[in-house]
Parts: C-alpha cells; structure tokens; sequence
C-alpha cells in the first residue's frame, strides 16, 4: 500500500476533510464512526481498507477536535 500524505491550509479544512470522509463510511455502513471505531477496536470488524481509512480518519478527527475548540474558545 502506498502512502500518500496530504496537507491543508488550515485546521478547519482538515477537519471539514476529515468530516465529510467520516460521513461518508457512517452512511455506506449505517454506522457512527463512534460505534465503528469501539467495534473495530476490540477486534469484531475485519481489517479491509475502508475499515482501516476510516480508523484513521476517526483518530485524526479525534486528536484535531480539540485544538479547533481551544483556537475557537480564543477568538469568542
């Protein structure tokens, strides 16, 4: 598997990225990517790319969620 890196101009543009993707697999596997990321982890799902892909979408979301609320916080 190749990787591939890609960048943003800016937080909020990785984060709306890193929504729609997130989006996208809860609507094809009528899942939230909360109950998909539990499931995935404790080893119930398999490891098919998708599964992988949005795992990773999650845990960026997850780590980036925050500093957007902290530079939001700021500029209120």
């Amino acid at each position: 598997m190749q990787k591939i890196k890609i960048t943003y101009d800016s937080l909020l543009d990785a984060i709306l990225a890193l929504a729609k993707r997130l989006r996208i697999n809860e609507e094809r596997y009528h899942l939230s990517s909360e109950d998909f990321f539990d499931k995935y982890t404790k080893g119930l799902l398999d490891d098919r790319i998708d599964f992988v892909e949005w795992s990773g979408d999650y845990q960026n979301f997850l780590f980036l969620k925050p500093e957007l609320e902290d530079r939001s916080s700021l500029a209120a």
